[in-house]
């Protein structure tokens, strides 16, 4: 799991009537951060301040929430939260938490009128711990995938996680799985996606798909991965790591990045372990696709949706 990196903390919180929820990665103190989006349609807050770029040098939390634009509001019941506990950025007047956030669109599954307050995501980060729960729960409760052969065939996606150590560097992954591609195997094979009356999509049907718009639902789509590493990078670096983290999402989900989706990676250092930064970022990829098949296999049904996970 992602919390095998000393310091990390993960916590759900879950609407399985209305079905949405989010997900709070809580880092340890000193974590530097940064980002990637590679998707078209992406839905952030606070991301500006983790370009490599930008002074901001420390983050606190990353929120990764349902409800579409409506739940990165959410992340004010983070800030409150690590606020009460004198976590967050100093300044002469107060302490400001740092806390990225992301979201994926699940208001076509469930009640459309539901998402994440903040006091939900302030419960998230109550409940946070080193077990996370995967599947159809947090940020997942209403991911789908597989959209290619329009909705009524799709399936369930959901929250994974994974882990791989080197020695004594350790890279864990986070990932919410609602992307309109399907999620495949180190193989290749379908694990969980666009279903026909025989199985899956084949390859020469997947390219034919992007030619029928009504066969895809625009704009709601979305993968979201985190990547936590237990050796210290500086922004620059870590940054890199983020975007390596894409390429676990190229090999997990076929295909990923289009124009109907808002990926979006996070990098978080948070260790004093001495690491190249390609190591890390190549055991950040594979964790990530690990990650990505975890979320699928352990989705259950919901909202009409069918899951693998019974």
């Amino acid at each position: 799991m992602i919390t095998d990196v000393p310091g990390i903390a993960v916590g759900h919180w879950t609407d399985t009537e209305r079905i949405t929820g989010c997900t709070v990665v809580l880092c340890p103190p000193g974590t530097v951060a940064s980002c990637d989006v590679r998707g078209s349609s992406p839905g952030t807050r606070e991301l500006e301040a983790l370009s490599p770029v930008r002074q901001m040098q420390e983050t606190h939390a990353v929120l990764l929430s349902g409800g579409s634009a409506y739940g990165l509001g959410a992340a004010n019941g983070v800030m409150q939260y690590l606020a009460e506990r004198k976590i967050g950025y100093s300044t002469p007047w107060a302490l400001v938490p740092i806390v990225p956030s992301a979201i994926i669109f699940d208001l076509n599954v469930g009640d459309p009128t539901a998402f994440p307050q903040p006091a939900d995501a302030a419960a998230a980060c109550a409940s946070a711990g080193k077990l996370v729960a995967e599947g159809s729960v947090g940020a997942g409760t209403g991911a789908v995938v597989g959209k290619w052969n329009g909705f009524v065939n799709a399936m369930k996606g959901g929250v994974g996680t994974a882990s791989l150590r080197d020695g004594e560097l350790v890279v864990g992954a986070l990932a919410v799985v609602n992307a309109v591609g399907d999620v495949v195997d180190a193989d290749g094979s379908v694990i969980a996606g666009a279903r026909t009356g025989s199985g899956f999509l084949t390859a020469e049907e997947r390219l034919r798909r992007f030619n029928d718009d009504r066969l895809l639902t625009r704009n709601t789509n979305t993968t979201l991965v985190v990547v936590a590493v237990n050796a210290r990078f500086n922004k620059v670096d870590t940054h890199r790591i983020a975007q390596r983290a894409h390429d676990g999402m190229a090999r997990a989900i076929v295909p990923c990045h289009t124009t109907f989706d808002g990926d979006v990676s996070f990098a978080l250092s948070c260790g004093t372990v001495t690491a190249a930064v390609d190591h890390a970022a190549e055991m950040g990829a594979e964790a990530v696709a690990r990650a990505i098949r975890s979320a699928v296999r352990h989705a259950g049904s919901l909202g009409g949706v069918p899951g693998l996970a019974k």
